[in-house]
């Protein structure tokens, strides 16, 4: 599958680097997340939705196993790491409601959500800019 251009233009903006861990939030059927991987194979994407059929989709079309592309059925605003599951370094979403600002009821624990299970210090890159922005992660805890 390609990406659509607007797609592969948030790909080509993220700051990828060998064995980055990077978290995709809504990552619908799962082709962004899939061409990050291939882009960093050293290191490890989760993808995550709160769709079933999403995930499901995104599953099926994984062709670089399990341990460097996994998916995951979550909303953002009820994300947590699984025990004994690192931090993530980089993440970034497209069209995410609780992070664009279509549902603000859900932005503050969703924020608080990535700040707990990103890296201190890694960016969460949205849609919205040239093409992405960051936006800013309360302190965790």
């Amino acid at each position: 599958m390609t990406l659509s251009p607007r797609l592969r233009a948030v790909v080509d903006a993220l700051p990828l680097r060998p064995g980055l861990r990077v978290l995709e939030i809504g990552c619908g059927p799962g082709a962004a997340a899939r061409e990050v991987a291939r882009r960093v194979p050293d290191g490890r994407v989760l993808g995550v939705d709160r769709s079933p059929r999403a995930i499901a989709a995104a599953r099926a079309a994984n062709d670089l196993g399990t341990d460097r592309l996994d998916f995951r059925c979550v909303a953002v605003e009820d994300l947590r790491l699984d025990p004994d599951e690192p931090g993530y370094d980089l993440a970034f979403a497209v069209r995410v409601g609780a992070l664009d600002g279509r549902h603000p009821e859900l932005a503050e624990q969703a924020l608080r959500r990535l700040a707990a299970v990103l890296v201190p210090g890694a960016p969460l890159l949205v849609d919205g800019g040239d093409p992405l922005r960051a936006l800013p992660l309360p302190p965790p805890g």
